[in-house]
């Protein structure tokens, strides 16, 4: 058969569809239509439909079946591999699979085999803003171990999980040897141009180094002079991640580009070997690099000395510890950006959320955050929302904004990029 062009995709048919066991694979009305051509042993149905998703890129992305026009149903394909027969398939969509793993139930991210087909298949409905990273993850075991989510048991999956080799997008870089995710992008998903290098876009200079024994990677934007007048200061916390893994180098050279950055000096500092030290409120960490890190930055390059213009960001931890470095060190640095900021966090004590307490009790400090956090972060949502209220009852210079995704490097990406254009921008 010839499939429709993926913007103007079937509406489902009106029959109620296949049922049991079948009924999770083929919500999809292109997957219906491929189960009916199978049936009716016309031939080549199966190759018709491969050759339109390698065309069109998956996953597939088709109308709501509840007729709501900011929804969509996502179903992911996999091809069985003949060499690598699988008995079961995991769709991990990040955070969206992380949710049920964490309840101890990974049954509902399997993959179902499509009858007479090597297709396999699992429809999200989903908004139609929706970011996520995804892999896919086969095995030739049980179902008991296949579904197993003991810590142990997830690690080994994320040690062999999968890209989707339909998506024709550009795919997630990983680091300790993993594989890259695929990434799924709706229609109306925030704007992320400003992470791709591009043509014809002046570069910066980026630097190697340590600092009091610690590893640094510092980006200098291009023209740069250390003589030259004051820069603006970003400090970007898990500096192993942004660095060589995601190149923030090329995202911070199209902001200059775009005219939505001053120019700015990036360091990027490593932690990612010592969260549980260094990212969890640690006074003699932000002192270091209040202390001796930012002194450092304004002798090498210039940059640092203002604290209007210098802003330390991070992810998780690294968004909480951001928080806190403005708490404890204002003098230093003015501007905070927390993405997806543990404001969980309990301190030695058992009611939790302890920076939100001292933002509340403390006084109030000149400085400015912009936070942000995913609709899906099932175990944030809530505590960036009241942090956010206290902050705002206090009297902060706060800007706020929630996207449809999760805890995760995909959204991440282009919300680095919107917070710094905030902060320093001015936008």
């Amino acid at each position: 058969m010839t499939y429709p062009p993926r913007r103007n995709p079937p509406a489902p048919p009106a029959s109620a569809g296949p049922t049991g066991s079948e009924a999770t694979a083929v919500r999809s009305p292109l997957l219906r239509t491929l189960v009916e051509d199978v049936r009716a042993g016309k031939p080549g149905a199966e190759e018709a439909f491969w050759a339109y998703v390698s065309e069109t890129g998956a996953p597939l992305v088709e109308p709501d079946p509840e007729g709501e026009a900011d929804h969509r149903l996502v179903t992911f394909v996999r091809r069985e591999d003949p060499a690598r027969p699988a008995t079961h398939v995991l769709a991990l969509v990040h955070t969206v699979t992380d949710k049920d793993r964490h309840a101890g139930d990974l049954a509902p991210h399997l993959m179902e085999r499509v009858e007479g087909t090597g297709v396999w298949a699992i429809s999200h409905r989903l908004r139609t803003d929706h970011r996520a990273s995804y892999q896919f993850h086969a095995s030739g075991g049980t179902r008991e171990d296949a579904v197993r989510a003991d810590r142990a048991s997830w690690l080994r999956v994320l040690d062999h999980a999968e890209p989707d080799p339909l998506n024709t997008g550009a795919p997630l870089p990983s680091r300790d040897g993993r594989n890259p995710a695929s990434v799924l992008e709706l229609p109306e998903a925030p704007d992320q141009s400003r992470i791709r290098r591009r043509d014809g876009v002046a570069r910066g200079t980026t630097l190697d180094t340590e600092v009091d024994g610690r590893r640094i990677t510092v980006h200098l934007p291009p023209g740069h002079r250390p003589d030259g007048s004051p820069y603006a200061l970003a400090a970007l916390l898990d500096g192993e991640m942004w660095g060589p893994v995601l190149g923030v180098g090329d995202i911070v050279d199209n902001l200059h580009a775009d005219g939505e950055l001053p120019p700015t000096v990036t360091v990027l500092v490593d932690t990612m070997g010592r969260r549980m030290k260094d990212l969890a409120c640690s006074g003699p960490f932000v002192d270091w690099l209040a202390d001796t890190l930012l002194p450092w930055t304004e002798q090498e390059y210039g940059a640092g000395a203002d604290p209007a213009r210098t802003v330390i960001a991070g992810q998780s931890a690294g968004g909480l510890t951001a928080a806190f470095a403005a708490f404890r060190r204002p003098e230093r640095f003015g501007l905070a950006l927390s993405q997806s900021g543990s404001f969980w966090w309990p301190d030695d004590d058992r009611e939790g959320e302890w920076l939100t307490r001292q933002y509340a009790w403390g006084e109030r400090r000149p400085v400015t955050l912009h936070l942000e956090v995913g609709h899906q972060e099932w175990m944030l949502l809530a505590e960036n929302r009241r942090f956010r209220n206290i902050l705002r009852a206090r009297g902060y210079d706060v800007r706020y904004r929630e996207f449809n995704g999760g805890h995760d490097y995909a959204c991440w990406r282009g919300g680095l990029a919107d917070g710094l254009a905030a902060l320093l921008g001015g936008r």
